[in-house]
């Protein structure tokens, strides 16, 4: 099935991904591992929630980690352009039959709570608190030096149809594979921002959320952060890499947190600013399109999620396998 030609005029204006919030089970695990291994800098915490945002962010946080029972993501959020595309989104939303609510989150003003075609939680606000700059303060700059958020990837029974509800709302894609018996999207890569991905599917169970990612400045950075992790207790926590994607050309690594929750370490990839930039295509048995170069990507790698709260994942409905590690 061909990608959908790019919506450049969407209902909403979507500007970027915003922030992710984590449920966990041990908020002093989570703190020793976001912040005192990885680097994420503490804007607010109670005994309950810890708010952390990077090195480059303007913005009141990024993550939200709220202490929980079991591990759960509770939303994806993203930003949009102005106030007034809030009150767009709402009604388109109500009018595809999504269940809509305005709610009041800290630090931010009106956010408009809804779900993807899937049931996925999703959150769109304009105004979050802004924090003085402190990109310039290297004396804060830890661990792997995160710089900003950059993307989400999800699993999705079905990549053709959250391609096609995502496309809706302005995502373009700019990298995708295709299996070449089915004609089916196998995975694909979608932005807002102008980067390659704000958002990626990945065929599987779903939804769950693969993993969430932070650009850090330099591979040596990363290099860095494994010897942290392998001399600090952390060393099971390391899942796949260092590498190279084929996909995005990304210098990446894979690791998990306290709880399960899958981070990537992201740097290198290139600019989509253009409208019309064609889309690149990948077979899924080309072995350099997960991994340009180093290991295969492990069975975890494409079994491992974690679940979003409340909602129950299906299975995927294309059986199509990419080239997994021994």
């Amino acid at each position: 099935m061909p990608i959908p030609a790019p919506n450049l005029y969407p209902p909403f204006n979507i500007i970027r991904l915003s922030h992710v919030e984590f449920g966990v089970t041990d908020l002093a695990a989570s703190r020793a591992f976001y912040v005192d291994t990885l680097g994420l800098q503490v804007t607010d915490e109670t005994d309950d929630v810890l708010y952390l945002r990077a090195m480059e962010e303007r913005g009141h946080h990024c993550m939200v980690l709220r202490k929980a029972e079991t591990p759960t993501v509770k939303a994806l959020s993203f930003k949009v352009f102005d106030e007034g595309e809030l009150d767009k989104a709402h009604d388109w939303f109500k009018a595809q039959g999504h269940d809509v609510a305005w709610v009041d989150r800290p630090y931010q003003g009106r956010t408009l709570a809804t779900h993807d075609h899937l049931g996925m939680p999703v959150e769109f606000y304009f105004k979050m608190d802004r924090l003085a700059p402190i990109h310039q303060k290297y004396a804060l700059y830890k661990g792997v030096k995160p710089l900003r958020i950059d993307h989400f990837n999800c699993f999705v029974p079905d990549v053709d149809a959250a391609v096609s509800f995502y496309n809706e709302l302005g995502f373009r894609v700019t990298e995708y594979t295709e299996d070449e018996e089915s004609q089916r999207l196998w995975a694909a890569w979608t932005h807002r921002k102008g980067g390659v991905h704000d958002i990626a599917f990945t065929n599987g169970t779903g939804p769950r959320l693969h993993h969430t990612a932070f650009w850090v400045p330099t591979p040596l950075n990363i290099i860095d952060l494994l010897d942290l992790m392998s001399t600090t207790g952390y060393v099971s926590n390391i899942e796949r890499g260092p590498g190279r994607h084929g996909i995005s050309n990304a210098f990446f690594l894979y690791i998990l947190d306290p709880d399960g929750h899958r981070i990537e370490i992201y740097c290198s990839d290139y600019q989509t600013v253009d409208p019309d930039l064609e889309a690149i295509k990948w077979d899924l048995k080309d072995p350099q399109r997960q991994t340009l170069w180093g290991a295969a990507a492990p069975r975890s790698w494409f079994e491992h999620g974690s679940l979003f709260e409340g909602l129950e994942p299906q299975p995927s409905t294309l059986g199509a396998s990419p080239i997994i590690a021994p």
